[in-house]
């Protein structure tokens, strides 16, 4: 008789605890400390939709353009050294790419001094690099202001907290749930910031090594230019 009451009232707290565990996991859901957040969840809300929609756009243009043809150069040079520029720039014509553009370029140019070739396409170069960077910008500009707007909702939700005591009296439990509800603003916007800035470097990376490769093909092209004429 004993062992069944102690085993029953084991049972009753085990079922008690469980009760309890999911009522904090339901309080404690994602989309529920999100709404506490407040107002501020909005602005924060768009810089990670901005966020997502930029670096999506961003990497796939940088993927796009950095897919290469590591003979492209070399089938420039067969057509420069059999004096067939047509064909030249045909080649680079048909194909889509930063380095494409610039070569292009360059072989409009030929006859000309190597000083201005070499800047003809230094300037075609940066206008690719420009266009690699579009909206870079903003995305850095995310990475500094989320986490602005994060500890705004912080400081305003403090204020509110400190109001609502002198006028409502002092409470634990109304003290303690107002601070972590209101620092869901802090942490949300300073994970919109780090991931903005791991994504603003991420890309700087891709486009620095398109960079490299433009500069690779540029200088392979002005020695092309610089090979001596076979009689």
């Amino acid at each position: 008789m004993i062992l069944n009451t102690i085993l029953l009232q084991t049972d009753t707290i085990t079922q008690a605890i469980a009760e309890t565990a999911t009522s904090a996991k339901q309080k404690l859901s994602l989309f529920s400390l999100l709404k506490e957040g407040g107002i501020l969840m909005i602005p924060l809300l768009l810089c990670s939709v901005a966020m997502v929609y930029i670096f999506w756009e961003r990497f796939t243009a940088i993927r796009k353009a950095s897919v290469w043809d590591a003979n492209f150069i070399a089938r420039i040079r067969e057509q420069i050294v059999s004096d067939n520029l047509q064909g030249a720039k045909s080649q680079c014509k048909s194909t889509n790419s930063p380095i494409a553009r610039m070569i292009e370029k360059g072989v409009n140019r030929i006859g000309k001094p190597v000083d201005s070739i070499e800047k003809a396409m230094e300037t075609v170069g940066k206008l690719e690099v420009y266009q690699l960077e579009k909206n870079m910008s903003a995305l850095h500009t995310i990475s500094r202001i989320a986490p602005m707007f994060g500890f705004l909702g912080t400081i305003a939700g403090m204020i509110i907290l400190f109001f609502n005591i002198q006028h409502e009296g002092f409470s634990l439990e109304g003290i303690a749930g107002g601070i972590y509800t209101k620092m869901v603003t802090s942490a949300v916007g300073l994970i919109i910031g780090l991931l903005s800035h791991v994504a603003y470097d991420y890309l700087n990376t891709q486009i620095n090594k398109m960079v490299n490769k433009m500069e690779i093909a540029a200088a392979e092209f002005i020695d092309i230019l610089q090979e001596p004429v076979k009689v």
